[in-house]
């Protein structure tokens, strides 16, 4: 996790109303004072200015924290409270946080912020596959990954250290197609150990020349964060896979990715 520091500069002016007052008449029976008021304008904050060279680090690490933060989806902070946080850190003031505990409190608040992102796809997932393992010939492993077998193979079974050659076609639920190896027309080779959960576990079921479909929750898929742009967070995905080979010898040591994704 990246270290945040963040340095909020807000001022807030606020303008009180001046009441003028009217003297009533010196009469017993004086009707109430009659009263206008006039408000001000509140002032526009005024610029920041950056006279020295630590003002202008300070303001560029603002700028550069700020901008990570609403990568993270994060628009909103105490900024008082930030820069206290600084100030003791940088001061050696006895910060209320150490680090491990600051940085596990900022990894909540993102997976809750995320999960609120993305609770329609979320959602969406956990029924298809609430109905979908009620079908005939879908299985589910004690990870919450499902497949039906297409087509059986004879040859043998890959384990979590092989390098497998495989042809394959991943859909959304949705039926959009984000990737394929089948329409380029060429087979990826890659080793277990570097895909996502649910091919690692998935294509060790599978004996060479079998093709399985996988229906794969978003845990052991690309998570909360998803793959853009065309994985959203929290998707479930559909891969079609069929096992071609298991690479034995140094041909195993290859690697082949495509398009960023390691599947």
């Amino acid at each position: 996790m990246k270290k945040m520091f963040l340095i909020g500069l807000g001022t807030c002016i606020l303008a009180g109303a001046n009441a003028q007052v009217k003297k009533a008449p010196a009469k017993p029976a004086a009707k109430p004072a009659a009263k206008t008021a006039a408000t001000k304008v509140p002032a526009a904050a005024k610029p920041v200015e950056l006279k020295t060279a630590l003002d202008s680090l300070s303001y560029a690490i603002g700028v550069l924290e700020a901008s990570f933060l609403k990568q993270q989806n994060i628009d909103k902070l105490n900024y008082k409270t930030l820069a206290a946080a600084v100030e003791a850190t940088l001061e050696n003031k006895n910060p209320l946080f150490q680090p491990q505990d600051a940085d596990m409190i900022l990894r909540q608040n993102m997976q809750k912020m995320a999960e609120d992102k993305n609770k329609v796809v979320i959602e969406e997932g956990k029924a298809f596959l609430a109905a979908n393992k009620k079908r005939l010939g879908v299985k589910e492993t004690a990870s919450g990954l499902q497949y039906e077998v297409i087509k059986e193979g004879t040859g043998e079974k890959p384990t979590a250290t092989s390098t497998v050659k495989v042809h394959y076609t991943g859909t959304l639920l949705n039926g959009f197609k984000f990737d394929s190896s089948r329409d380029r027309n060429q087979p990826i080779e890659f080793p277990l150990q570097n895909v996502i959960r649910g091919w690692t576990e998935g294509v060790q079921l599978m004996n060479v020349g079998s093709t399985f479909k996988f229906y794969i929750p978003y845990q052991l898929a690309y998570g909360l964060q998803g793959a853009p742009p065309n994985i959203p967070g929290g998707a479930t995905l559909v891969f079609d896979v069929e096992l071609l080979d298991i690479i034995k010898g140094d041909a195993g040591q290859q690697h082949n990715e495509h398009d960023g994704h390691n599947h």
